[in-house]
């Protein structure tokens, strides 16, 4: 069923897909035939949707993000039926006071020398589009219906939601 949300109550849902989900798949330079994709952790999303990631200064990202401002993140829950496509507007930046406010212990895993390790950088990524989809049930439910449907000749599978997220 298609169900796109707006302002409030589209943020709400971004927020929350974002923060079960994680890790997103992070892809620069989308616009050529030399597009890069790693897995990111997101350090942050904020009311307004914009995203934050810890990196090296000296990676190719920072140097793509710079040259071609667009990006693609790709988020897909490993245990739940529930994806977003974000496609937004990347920047770098290197405030050493907003590193501060948005570090966490785990990142320390990525950076030891912590926040004054002077090739740390922050990528950040305002969405322009986003997509959901999310199931409103768990996979093993799907997989259950999905066998009584194979069995039966009738479909029988488990509803959803999926829309344009307005932030």
């Amino acid at each position: 069923m298609e169900k796109s949300l707006q302002n409030e109550e589209a943020l709400k849902k971004f927020k929350k897909l974002v923060q079960e989900v994680n890790v997103c798949m992070f892809i620069t330079n989308n616009q050529t035939e030399h597009e890069h994709t790693r897995p990111m952790a997101t350090i942050d999303v904020e009311d307004n949707g914009t995203l934050w990631f810890f990196t090296d200064i000296r990676s190719i990202k920072v140097e793509e993000v710079t040259s071609d401002h667009q990006v693609h993140l790709t988020y897909a829950h490993p245990g739940k039926v529930s994806y977003l496509d974000v496609k937004g507007t990347g920047s770098s930046v290197t405030d050493r006071d907003l590193m501060r406010a948005k570090w966490s212990p785990v990142v320390r895993a990525y950076f030891p020398n912590g926040v004054d390790d002077p090739n740390l950088a922050l990528l950040k990524v305002k969405p322009q589009s986003v997509y959901y989809w999310e199931s409103e049930t768990g996979k093993m439910v799907q997989f259950f219906k999905m066998a009584v449907a194979a069995v039966t000749g009738k479909p029988n599978i488990a509803e959803g939601a999926e829309g344009k997220l307005a932030l």
